[in-house]
C-alpha cells in the first residue's frame, strides 16, 4: 500500500516536472521568436526609411542644387603647403630670370668689347714694342736665353696672320658677293644662313685650337723633345682658318644686308622668327649647371656677333646712301627689331630651362663670378695666358676673323684723303684705346668685386703648380712621377687650378695646360676622388682631377652637349 502510494507521489512529480520543462521551453521558443519578429519589424521599418530616403535624394538631385553645391563648395590651399609654395618660388624666379639674365649678358658683352677692342689697340702697340725688341738686340746684346718673351712671340704671330689675312682679303670682292646672294630666292637665302651659322660655330670651335697649338710651338722650350709638325705649318693653318672664318663672317654679313634690304622686308622676318626655333631645341632638353653656363657663354658670344654684323651692315647701306644720316633712321626700326628678338628669345629660353630643371636664378650670379676670375687670375704675375685667350677658349668668341672682317669694310667704305682725314683717323684711334683703358678698368673693378662675393679671391694667391705630364710622354717617365710624394689633397685640390703658366721643369716630358679655378668654381671634386686619382698608377692619373669646364667650351659653340 505504502510502495503503491510513493510510486504515485513520484509520478505525480515527474509529470510535474515534464510540464514545467514544456512551459519553459515554450516560454523560450516564444521569447526568441518574439525576438526575431521584433528585429524583422525593426529592419523592415529602416528599409522603409532608407528607401524613402534614397527616393527623395533622387527626387532632390536638380540642375539647381547642383550649380548651388558647385558655387559653394569649398578647399583648403594650406593642407599642401609646400607644393604651392614651390610654385610660387618658381614664379618669382621666371621673374628674376631678365634681370640676372641681363646682368650676365651686360659683363660678358663688355668682355668681348674688351677683347675686341684690344685687337685695335693695344695689339699694334705691343707687336710695335716687340719688333723694337728684335730691332735694338744687335745694340743691347742678349739678356737672357729667349730672344723675345712667349707673349711677344704670340703678339708677332697675331699681328702678321692680320696682315696677310688682311691683304688676302683684298681680293674677295663684297660687291660681287652681294648680288650672287641677292639673286637667290628667299628659301635658299634662309637655308644659307641656317648654314652660316652652323659654320660659324664648327670654325670658332676648332679654330682656338689651331691658334693655340701654334702659340704653344712657338714658344715651346726647346730642350724639351719635338713632339710636333714644325711652326711654319701651324702657322699656314692658323693663316688658312682666319681667312676662311673672315670669308664666313662676310657672307653671313651679306646675306643680313640683302635680308635688310628686300623690299618685303620677308627674309629678315625668317631669319628673325629663326631665333624662335632655338627655344624648341633647348628648353625642353635636361640641364646641368655646366650645360646652361655654356650656353649663356654661346648667348654671349652670339649677341656680339651680331651687334658687329649690324654695324657692318649699317656702314654698307650708309656708304650706298652717301652717309645720308636720313637713311640711319630708315634703318633703325629693323636693327631695334633684331635685337629686341634676339633678347626676348635668350630671356624666355633660360626661363623655362631654369624652370624645367629647378636652377634657381642665383646661378647667374656664379656665372659671372667665373667669369671674373678669369680676368683678374689673368692679371697676376703667373698668368698662363692672355686675357683674349682666355674669353676664347671660355666663349668661344674669336676676334681676330671678325676684326678682320671689320677692317675691311671699314677701309673699303671710308675714304681717307688730305691731313684732315689723318688727324681724324689719329683722333679716333686715340679715343678707342681710351674706350679700351676705361673699359679694362671698370671690368677689373667689377671682376674684383665678384670674385671677393663669391669668396675666391684666396684661390689666386695660391702657389703655382708644375706641370703635369701628357699622355703623350713615355711609361718610365709616368713611373717616375707615380712615386713622387702626392703631398696634402686638399692643398692640391685647391692649388691644381691655379692660373699659372707651365711649369719648366725638366722631369715633365710634355707640358700639359693647367685649368683655371673659375673652372672648378662650379665642379669641385672631394677629397676621396682626388685621394684615389693620386694612388692610380695607370694612364689615367695624369688628367685633370675633374672635368671642368674648360674641357668642354669647345663644344659650346657647336651646341649644348648634355652628359
Amino acid at each position: 500500500m505504502a510502495d503503491s502510494v510513493a510510486t504515485g507521489l513520484a509520478d505525480e512529480n515527474e509529470t510535474e516536472n515534464e510540464d514545467k520543462e514544456r512551459e519553459k521551453r515554450l516560454f523560450r521558443k516564444t521569447k526568441e521568436q518574439a525576438a526575431s519578429d521584433l528585429t524583422e519589424t525593426l529592419g523592415f521599418y529602416e528599409r522603409k526609411a532608407k528607401y524613402k530616403e534614397r527616393k527623395s535624394n533622387v527626387s532632390d538631385l536638380s540642375l539647381v542644387r547642383f550649380i548651388s553645391a558647385e558655387l559653394t563648395r569649398g578647399y583648403f590651399l594650406e593642407h599642401n603647403e609646400a607644393k604651392y609654395t614651390e610654385r610660387r618660388e618658381k614664379v618669382y624666379t621666371c621673374l628674376r630670370i631678365p634681370k640676372e639674365l641681363e646682368k650676365l649678358m651686360m659683363f660678358g658683352f663688355f668682355l668681348c668689347l674688351d677683347v675686341f677692342l684690344y685687337v685695335f689697340t693695344l695689339l699694334p702697340l705691343r707687336v710695335l714694342l716687340a719688333l723694337v725688341r728684335l730691332l735694338t738686340l744687335p745694340c743691347c746684346g742678349l739678356s737672357g736665353s729667349r730672344i723675345l718673351q712667349p707673349a711677344q712671340v704670340c703678339d708677332v704671330l697675331k699681328g702678321v696672320i692680320m696682315i696677310l689675312c688682311y691683304f688676302m682679303m683684298h681680293y674677295v670682292d663684297y660687291s660681287m658677293m652681294y648680288h650672287m646672294i641677292r639673286g637667290q630666292s628667299v628659301i635658299k637665302l634662309y637655308i644659307i644662313y641656317n648654314m652660316l651659322e652652323v659654320a660659324d660655330r664648327l670654325f670658332s670651335s676648332f679654330g682656338q685650337d689651331i691658334l693655340d697649338a701654334l702659340y704653344w710651338t712657338a714658344t715651346e722650350p726647346k730642350e724639351r723633345k719635338r713632339a710636333h709638325i714644325g711652326v711654319i705649318p701651324h702657322f699656314f693653318m692658323a693663316v688658312l682658318y682666319v681667312f676662311m672664318h673672315a670669308i664666313l663672317i662676310m657672307v653671313q654679313a651679306t646675306t643680313l644686308n640683302v635680308a635688310f634690304n628686300s623690299h618685303n622686308k620677308s627674309l629678315l622676318t625668317i631669319m628673325m622668327s629663326n631665333n624662335f626655333v632655338e627655344i624648341k631645341g633647348s628648353v625642353f632638353k635636361k640641364f646641368e649647371k655646366n650645360n646652361l653656363f655654356q650656353m649663356s657663354n654661346s648667348d654671349i658670344k652670339e649677341r656680339f656677333t651680331n651687334y658687329i654684323l649690324l654695324l657692318i651692315v649699317c656702314l654698307r647701306n650708309m656708304e650706298q646712301f652717301s652717309w645720308n644720316p636720313d637713311h640711319l633712321w630708315v634703318l633703325f626700326p629693323d636693327v631695334c627689331m633684331v635685337i629686341a628678338s634676339e633678347i626676348a628669345v635668350d630671356v624666355v629660353k633660360h626661363a623655362f630651362i631654369t624652370k624645367f630643371n629647378d636652377i634657381t636664378a642665383d646661378v647667374y650670379s656664379e656665372y659671372r663670378a667665373s667669369l671674373a676670375f678669369d680676368l683678374v687670375s689673368s692679371r697676376q704675375k703667373n698668368a698662363y695666358t692672355d686675357y683674349s685667350d682666355s674669353v676664347s677658349r671660355r666663349m668661344g668668341f674669336i676676334p681676330l676673323p671678325l676684326a678682320l672682317v671689320l677692317i675691311r669694310v671699314v677701309t673699303s667704305s671710308v675714304k681717307i684723303q688730305g691731313s684732315l682725314s689723318i688727324v681724324c683717323v689719329v683722333l679716333f684711334y686715340l679715343g678707342m684705346i681710351t674706350l679700351k683703358v676705361l673699359n679694362s678698368i671698370v671690368l677689373l673693378g667689377k671682376s674684383c668685386k665678384y670674385v671677393k662675393e663669391a669668396n675666391m679671391e684666396e684661390k689666386l694667391f695660391q702657389n703655382p703648380p708644375s706641370a703635369a705630364p701628357s699622355r703623350a710622354s713615355s711609361r718610365a717617365h709616368r713611373t717616375k712621377h707615380t712615386r713622387e710624394p702626392a703631398g696634402d689633397p686638399e692643398e692640391e685640390g685647391l692649388s691644381a687650378s691655379v692660373t699659372t703658366q707651365p711649369s719648366r721643369s725638366d722631369e715633365c716630358p710634355a707640358p700639359q695646360l693647367p685649368t683655371s679655378q673659375s673652372d672648378q668654381f662650379l665642379t669641385t671634386p672631394d677629397e676621396s676622388e682626388e685621394k684615389s686619382l693620386i694612388q692610380d698608377d695607370t694612364e689615367l692619373k695624369h688628367r685633370a682631377p675633374n672635368k671642368d669646364l674648360l674641357e668642354i667650351d669647345r663644344f659650346t659653340i657647336c651646341g649644348n652637349r648634355i652628359d
